[in-house]
């Protein structure tokens, strides 16, 4: 997504809070699931309204509801107001454009991250906003668009695998935000195999066309940074929390989760230093290119500088000019121009120029 597909200045001078889409791939209608849980008790279903999420609000369980799709006001309001949830978080869920973090809203807690997908050439990436509110016993999702990485987690809760089942909402707000991060190893993993291909053909042949494939993975390396770095203030502010919807036993995941974010930003600024590098190799192999043209030029030029001043010499149209008349003179400057080339030759081999 482009900075030029955003609009956010339409929202300029309007009251806060007002509820305006801010984005670039609106749909037609929002969808939205439920999966609610315990350690013996699974529900699945597609809500068809809004109001069908309202009960869960006070449900004994574990409710997980999802939104696909951030645009529609209407839906994001009611939801909204059925949660109790701020009409300032609510403009920032509708807003695609926030920078990762965490906020402590007393009742409730609010993450935001950004979720990259690669393309499945394996070419570019896409980033979308992912907007959780952990409440008491809910967890609340939206998503700019539908398509996500959360399907590892929605198998563990159904087929009951694992201790998510067992454990309450801050366990699976950590998974989903864990899923999101184990997604960016996998990106990371195929800009790992394209730098590996772009640095094995540059060694080869100094292309142009290598040096626009850099460039387009330095900007996405720039937006993969954009939403990796500010990852490790949202992990460490969700273990710094004093809430009670964050249980103890969660804090060894979330430390666990930290080092993760730690090991991506690493990864990421290793790549934008290879990628820094290449474009230097890319530089120094066309300057090294360029250097052997000239030295070739350069050779030949030299050979032609006798041969141009014998050929001036006797191009010269004197009458009294002894060689003219000599039997073997057209014999001897050939002699001497083959001489001439033939030494200098010599000389570049000797020089090893050549």
């Amino acid at each position: 997504m482009t900075t030029a597909e955003i609009k956010r200045s339409e929202k300029s001078g309007l009251p806060p809070g007002t509820l305006m889409y801010v984005g670039a791939k609106a749909g037609d209608k929002p969808r939205i699931t439920i999966i609610d849980y315990d350690a013996s008790h699974f529900l699945e279903k597609e809500a068809a309204s809004v109001e069908e999420c309202f009960p869960f609000k006070a449900a004994p369980t574990v409710t997980w509801i999802n939104v696909d799709g951030v645009f529609d006001a209407g839906v994001i309001e009611k939801l909204g107001a059925a949660f109790g949830i701020h009409p300032l978080v609510l403009e920032d869920i509708m807003t695609t454009t926030q920078r990762p973090k965490v906020e402590d809203l007393t009742t409730a807690v609010f993450v935001v991250l950004r979720m990259i997908e690669c393309d499945k050439d394996g070419t570019g990436m896409s980033a979308d906003q992912l907007s959780l509110i952990l409440g008491p016993n809910y967890v609340i999702s939206f998503q700019e668009t539908p398509g996500d990485c959360l399907g590892p987690i929605r198998e563990r809760l159904r087929g009951g695998k694992g201790r998510i089942r067992a454990l309450g909402p801050d366990f699976l707000a950590y998974a989903i935000i864990d899923a999101v991060v184990d997604n960016y190893f996998f990106v990371l993993e195929k800009l790992g195999e394209r730098i590996d291909a772009i640095e094995d053909s540059l060694v080869e042949d100094a292309r142009r066309d290598l040096l626009h494939e850099i460039h387009s993975l330095k900007r996405e390396m720039i937006n993969l940074r954009k939403s990796v770095w500010p990852l490790r203030e949202v992990v460490s502010g969700l273990e710094r929390l004093e809430t009670p919807l964050i249980k103890e036993s969660t804090d060894v995941f979330l430390r666990d989760l930290y080092d993760h974010s730690i090991q991506v930003i690493d990864t990421v600024e290793s790549f934008r230093e290879i990628l820094t590098s290449m474009v230097e190799t890319y530089l120094s192999s066309v300057s090294n290119r360029m250097n052997e043209i000239m030295k070739v030029l350069t050779i030949i030029s030299t050979i032609f500088i006798p041969i141009t001043f014998l050929v001036g010499v006797y191009g010269m149209n004197f009458v009294h000019m002894p060689e003219i008349r000599w039997r073997w003179g057209y014999a001897f400057v050939w002699a001497l121009i083959i001489g001439s080339v033939g030494a200098m030759f010599g000389f570049f081999r000797r020089k090893k120029w050549l």
